[in-house]
This record gives C-alpha cells, structure tokens and sequence, in this order.
C-alpha cells in the first residue's frame, strides 16, 4: 500500500499476488534417462519455464558421450561440475575440466563431446530454448530399480526411433567419426 499525499491517494498494489514462486529442484527430483552411455536428469524443464530455458545434469561415464550432431535453433551451455570432457566442433577442440564452460550458440554448429578420461564426469547442461530435454526423455531408456543403466546396443528399430526424434525437434545427427576429419 502506498499514499500520496501531494494528491490524497491511497493506491493498494497486489503485486505481491502476482509473483511467480521460485522452482526449487532436489537432487534427486527430475526425470532420468540413460543417453549415449550416461544418464541425464531433467532438472529443470521447459514445462517448468514456460519455454524459456531447461537444465539437464548429465553424468557422462569414461567413454561416454553423444555423436556429432547439431541442432540450429537451441543454444547449450554446458558447464563441469566434475572430471573432464573432450568438446569437438567444426572449428574447434577443447577439453573442459571442472569449472570450465561451454557454449554452443545456434546456428547449427556440428558439436560432440567424449568423456575420454578414466573418471566419470558431471555436466550441468542448460538449453535456450527448452525443448531439447524432451528429445532426451523420448529417446532416453529408463534406468533400472536402483538407478542402473541397462544400456542395450541399439536395435534397428531404436536407431530409427532416435531418427525420428530428432527430426521431430530439429536436430541433425552426423557419424561418429565425423568430426575426426575435420
């Protein structure tokens, strides 16, 4: 409530009725899938957001990571929480150890990150705008009763489900070696 007196107003706001509460995430709240041989936790999602932005925390075992793919109309931010990954692109190769940060503008840059050291590594990843968590919990495979990762090699009929997922949320996926001749 306010008062002006130069006018004799009494002006009453309810302002304070119409704040967004803050999201508060546990650590262990967040879907969680296993992808690319890690497991990824929705933290924070689009839902939550209204579209703005997502938070995934990525647990990227030794020899994990995604293939070289690409995806023009989402920007991502990665930062370490713990280890090292090995970060490619087209122009660039770089290893981010614990606090360093990453982002990959949009645009369509092809990027892939690897895990290449014998330690597992922990990635908060932050996506403008959300959207691409989706494609992480349509392709994810769940884990098992205690957290476990039953990765299967994948079977023709899930290569052709990822496909498709990532055509249904713009992205592009390249071969593994891809990069590697650039």
């Amino acid at each position: 409530m306010a008062f002006f007196p130069e006018i004799g107003v009494t002006i009453t706001s309810k302002i304070q009725d119409m704040k967004t509460p803050a999201i508060t995430t546990d650590p262990q709240q967040g879907p969680t899938v296993s992808v690319a041989g890690g497991t990824y936790r929705v933290a924070l999602s689009g839902k939550q957001t209204g579209g703005a932005f997502a938070v995934i925390e990525m647990t990227v075992p030794p020899g994990g990571g995604p293939i070289p793919h690409a995806h023009p109309h989402f920007q991502e931010c990665f930062y370490v929480l713990d280890g090292e990954v090995e970060v490619k692109t087209e122009t660039q190769q770089y290893v981010a150890v614990k606090g360093s940060l990453v982002n990959v503008p949009t645009g369509g840059i092809v990027h892939c990150f690897k895990n290449k050291s014998a330690n597992t590594a922990r990635l908060l990843c932050t996506v403008v705008p959300a959207g691409l968590e989706d494609f992480f919990l349509e392709v994810g495979q769940p884990l098992g009763p205690n957290g476990e990762i039953n990765q299967q090699p994948p079977t023709p009929e899930m290569l052709e489900r990822i496909k498709a997922a990532a055509e249904k949320y713009g992205q592009q996926l390249f071969p593994p070696g891809y990069l590697d001749e650039k």
